[in-house]
């Protein structure tokens, strides 16, 4: 595996990842001792999409929801009248 010290990967870190992603690894140096590996990511690591995260729970929005609080919000950004 090659090892890069901490002036090159932080001055060519696009290129580095861009080799990561492509299946090399590489680890990096400070002072000629190895203090971390970069290896690409698993796929089952990254973190699936949150859309519809609420499905099946009872989840209801107010019909005043944009409304809620306005006068305390203007109160905050013109003064109390």
């Amino acid at each position: 595996m090659r090892v890069v010290n901490i002036h090159h990967a932080k001055t060519h870190l696009s290129r580095l990842l861009r080799e990561v992603a492509a299946g090399e690894p590489f680890v990096i140096a400070r002072a000629g001792k190895p203090v971390a590996r970069v290896v690409p990511m698993e796929h089952d690591s990254v973190r699936k999409s949150r859309i519809g995260f609420l499905k099946g729970h009872d989840v209801r929005v107010p019909d005043d929801f944009d409304r809620m609080a306005a006068k305390e919000i203007e109160a905050m950004f013109y003064g109390e009248e």
